[in-house]
């Protein structure tokens, strides 16, 4: 190799729309809106629990000091997010387990000294991991994950760091290229642009980028204003929040919610032509793609949800002002 593998940026001049054809591009859909399904019909107990802002954040600033491309950022929050659950459920079992054979139980709270002090280190593996599934851009080396975790006064070995990647891949039975929103959102702007959409896919983009980053960040403010809005109560009750799990997982709603609220940044007159567009490719009702966006922009232009005040993450308000400067350039 002639000379250093480049992370792929998320720019507007690098990033191409228009490039495979029409027959590609619907059978890639199908492949993720089979997916989508499945994960929505799947969807239970804790999921989502660990897509927590400062965690979010954490990988994100990580990935950005890293010069990771931004798709890998979202894959390690997921590949993080089904380690913890799967951590989380095991730990249940065991307990179910010992009670029903009427053993000792274990301590809980050493097993829950066992995770903390060991979830950075699961942290850091799980963005390395996720570079090594885009290993045509970067991968990020052990030496580099040691010397970042010494910085942080975590001395680890490598072999520590070898049995830290198996320990969550056999955890994730080796399934770690895991679907995350942003493929769906590129997809469905992939379709809007060949089905003639006013605002332009590479105008869209860049916008959807920074909102996504903002939903993930801003995680559980968002989709609790969702549900408040889905049952027309500011008090949701513990099974309605359970119920409510299968929506926290459908990304390809979430794609189509992040979709129409950069199209009414970037150009609200042609807001309703998108949302059509995206109805009509999806099946998503015109009312839940319109009531996701408008939770988005709710969060995103700076309104709070009622009775509460959620201030944007210092990561992703460096990012909007960047946004905000390249744009007037």
């Amino acid at each position: 190799m002639d000379g250093p593998v480049r992370p792929r940026l998320a720019s507007l001049g690098e990033f191409k729309f228009g490039a495979v054809t029409t027959e590609t591009i619907e059978d890639a859909l199908l492949h993720l809106a089979q997916q989508n399904e499945q994960a929505v019909q799947e969807s239970a107990g804790c999921m989502g629990s660990f897509r927590e802002t400062r965690i979010v954040e954490f990988v994100f600033l990580l990935s950005e000091q890293w010069c990771l491309e931004k798709s890998v950022s979202y894959q390690a929050v997921e590949i993080l997010e089904r380690f913890m659950v799967k951590q989380a459920e095991n730990i249940c079992r065991q307990a179910t387990i010992q009670l029903r054979d009427k053993k000792e139980p274990q301590n809980w709270r050493t097993l829950k000294e066992q995770l903390f002090n060991k979830f950075i280190l699961r942290l850091v593996s799980c963005v390395q991991l996720a570079s090594k599934l885009s290993f045509h851009y970067k991968i990020i080396s052990n030496i580099t994950v040691l010397n970042f975790l010494q910085t942080l006064g975590y001395l680890h070995t490598k072999e520590e760091l070898l049995e830290s990647e198996l320990d969550v891949l056999k955890s994730l039975n080796f399934q770690i290229n895991l679907p995350t929103p942003l493929a769906y959102v590129e997809m469905l702007l992939e379709v809007l642009g060949y089905n003639g959409c006013l605002v332009p896919a590479t105008q869209l983009h860049p916008t959807c980028l920074t909102l996504l980053d903002l939903v993930y960040l801003l995680h559980e403010p968002i989709y609790e204003s969702l549900l408040r809005a889905s049952i027309e109560n500011s008090t949701p009750s513990q099974l309605q929040g359970e119920k409510f799990v299968s929506v926290k997982e459908d990304f390809m709603l979430l794609a189509v919610g992040i979709i129409a609220a950069s199209a009414f940044i970037q150009n609200h007159a042609c807001w309703s032509q998108v949302v059509g567009h995206l109805q009509s490719i999806t099946g998503i009702t015109l009312e839940s793609i319109a009531a996701f966006s408008y939770a988005i922009l709710m969060h995103s232009v700076g309104a709070n949800t009622p009775g509460r005040q959620q201030p944007i993450p210092p990561y992703l308000a460096a990012r909007a002002l960047r946004a905000a400067a390249s744009s007037n350039t």
